[in-house]
């Protein structure tokens, strides 16, 4: 069984390479996972909810081109304060009089003095309001400043499922080496206990020595407390994930994962600005170089005249009253021309210029950091897969000479200590595999990461 443990190993190391690391023809658990961490995560939860409103932000900067129609209404009443004097009968009682004179009639009556109060009394006015921007560019610009927005939002949201890709994958692969350990140091123990049962009955035949006895109670003690470190880390692991996935603390993770068709899926030879161009951290700074683009156009225009327009039709009137003659409406256009500001617009211009320079500096110094550490990862996956290469020449090693000393052993040609360091570095060899295997295959989700070749598939934002 140990030596299949080694073959195997090395077989699949072959394999690996006569295929030339193709591409995985079927479906692992960690596929599904990462969908689920997808949907279920709460952090892409609240990105998702942050491109809902950038959205919406969007709907509504379009919706300022149309006409906004309203209903205004009001009433006013008073006395008193200030009046005005019309002294009409001090100023035609006495053509009157001569009138009725001359006519003989009293047709022209005597008129008093009146006197006008400033304030309205029972005076109401309601109208329906249209406005309708005729000439505002600003608006235009918000527009489009509102679509790179929701850009941003979805880069922003793209970019953290690359990382939650990563950061599942991660996590699955310790939780699978935890329990590989687990295993391990299980199979050491048994190694362990048969030492025990050997020397025991060595022992009952005279051959032996108690000393053994003490040195493999020993030896078995030292592995039940890595049994137990073991465990907790399968249990943290456990509980980590479960929190990347958003599930349950207890929730059970399925196990059924093929290492080795993994390791032939993820080890492509990847060119090192491949998928460069994809990555959601450059394409945020671009965006973001845009919209400074986008608000130095719209502090440049602000010499352009705004017109707008406007339409009400209404009623007004004392009392109450509602008559064809309260009724009215009334129409008119409004300009605005900027005439002095005390240099406020050019110095937003001159700042919108500062904006996009550095703006323009931060994305080239991005693309050369996301570069470098493309080459790194790639470079860390390469030596990952030396070092998992050599691990198993020294596991074939470890096994047969494990074997050879518990052979010489039982014939009495090699020492108990021999035996239990034989083990040691068979354990050892062994915990080095698993641990150079999922080195391996964590150095390729870092990779994964770094060159953006996981399908993502965000929301598109409507720019148009």
């Amino acid at each position: 069984m140990r030596y299949s443990f080694v073959t195997g190993m090395l077989a699949s190391g072959w394999l690996m390479l006569a295929t030339g690391f193709g591409a995985s023809a079927q479906e692992q658990a960690i596929d599904r996972y990462i969908r689920v961490a997808m949907d279920s995560n709460i952090v892409v939860q609240q990105k998702n909810i942050s491109l809902d409103k950038a959205l919406l932000s969007l709907k509504t900067a379009k919706s300022l081109y149309a006409p906004s129609v309203s209903f205004l209404a009001g009433y006013q009443s008073g006395d008193g304060g200030r009046n005005i004097s019309l002294p009409l009968g001090d100023l035609l009682n006495n053509a009157y009089a001569t009138l009725n004179q001359l006519t003989g009639s009293q047709q022209f009556p005597q008129l008093e003095n009146q006197s006008v109060n400033f304030f309205p009394r029972n005076f109401y006015d309601a109208k329906i309001r249209t406005t309708l921007p005729i000439v505002n560019p600003d608006i235009g610009y918000g527009r489009q400043i509102s679509a790179y927005q929701a850009q941003l939002q979805e880069y922003e949201l793209a970019a953290y499922k690359r990382e939650l890709v990563k950061e599942v994958r991660v996590a699955y692969y310790n939780h699978l080496q935890a329990l590989h350990a687990v295993a391990i140091h299980e199979s050491a123990r048994q190694l362990a206990l048969e030492g025990k049962r050997v020397n025991e009955r060595l022992l009952e035949r005279g051959k032996g020595l108690p000393a053994y006895i003490l040195r493999s109670e020993s030896e078995i003690a030292v592995i039940d407390a890595r049994l137990v470190q073991a465990n907790q880390e399968v249990e943290n692991s456990r509980l980590y994930f479960n929190m990347l996935l958003n599930r349950p603390a207890d929730a059970a993770i399925d196990t059924s994962f093929d290492e080795d068709q993994a390791m032939r899926a993820h080890l492509p030879e990847i060119p090192d600005t491949r998928g460069m161009e994809k990555r959601e951290e450059l394409q945020s700074l671009s965006t973001f170089v845009q919209i400074n683009e986008t608000v130095l156009k719209m502090n440049k225009g602000f010499r352009i005249p705004r017109l707008s327009g406007f339409l009400d039709l209404g009623a007004q009137s004392e009392g109450m009253k509602y008559t064809r003659q309260s009724r009215y409406y009334m129409a008119g256009l409004q300009m605005e021309i900027p005439l002095f500001s005390a240099s406020r617009n050019t110095n937003k211009i001159r700042e919108s210029e500062l904006n996009i320079r550095d703006a323009r500096l931060g994305l080239e110094k991005l693309s050369q950091q996301l570069a470098l550490s493309s080459r790194v990862a790639q470079n860390n996956l390469n030596a990952a897969w030396k070092s998992y290469q050599a691990s198993l020449t020294q596991l074939q090693g470890a096994e047969a000479y494990q074997r050879l000393i518990e052979r010489g052993y039982q014939a009495g040609t090699h020492t108990y200590i021999e035996t239990v360091d034989a083990r040691n570095q068979l354990t050892a060899a062994r915990l080095a595999v698993i641990l150079g295997k999922f080195q391996v295959l964590q150095a390729a989700a870092l990779l994964e990461r770094e060159t953006a070749s996981y399908s993502i598939n965000p929301k598109n934002a409507d720019n148009e």
